[in-house]
């Protein structure tokens, strides 16, 4: 697998997004969520939890994306 480092940040960026957007679908409810938000419903009281999980993952598999581009080679202190 070609390593990619320069891809590192811009993961992890992507990850903290998705975090946050997770947290955002379960604490607020979907007439509160932003419009460009998938799952917005004006007027309805309804929590997208299976939205919140689901990108709760993609910012995992981010993180994990993240974790696999990296070089993985250590300097050892001897």
């Amino acid at each position: 697998m070609t390593k990619r480092p320069h891809l590192v940040i811009p993961a992890i960026v992507v990850a903290v997004l998705l975090f946050a957007l997770a947290a955002m679908y379960f604490a607020d409810s979907a007439s509160s969520l932003p419009s460009f938000v998938p799952g917005h419903q004006a007027g309805s009281a309804h929590h997208h939890v299976k939205h919140g999980i689901a990108a709760l993952l993609l910012g995992l598999a981010a993180l994990v994306f993240a974790w696999f581009q990296t070089d993985g080679t250590r300097a050892r202190a001897s």
